[in-house]
């Protein structure tokens, strides 16, 4: 009984860090949706890619973890991050701005939530 309690508490936490996942990533997608450019990357500016540069880190670090517990758990990896950060990075001139963009993502993690 002892290997299914840890397992069942790796699942618990994988879940809240889903959950806080999430959490922060929603928070950041409304903060550029009302208008602060950066998280995206679209501007090579320093400054706005390095305000959100920690908020990135964090992210990062948070899907490390649930994918180690996912591999734990023999579950699937933990893909949103990978496509959330192969989302970003500098745009074309004809793409949608980081606010449409960030939209865009708010809808979909409604959708699939």
């Amino acid at each position: 009984m002892a290997k299914a309690d840890r397992l069942a508490q790796t699942d618990q936490r994988r879940a809240e860090l889903e959950a806080e996942y999430l959490a922060t990533l929603a928070a950041a997608l409304e903060t550029c949706a009302a208008g602060r450019w950066g998280l995206f990357g679209h501007r090579p500016d320093k400054q706005s890619i390095a305000r959100f540069a920690p908020l990135i880190d964090d992210l990062g670090d948070l899907a490390a973890a649930i994918n180690k517990m996912r591999d734990q758990l023999d579950l699937a990896p933990f893909t949103l991050h990978d496509e959330f950060i192969a989302s970003r990075g500098v745009a074309s001139p004809s793409a949608v701005g980081e606010p449409k963009q960030a939209k865009a993502w708010l809808e979909r993690l409604a959708t699939a939530g």
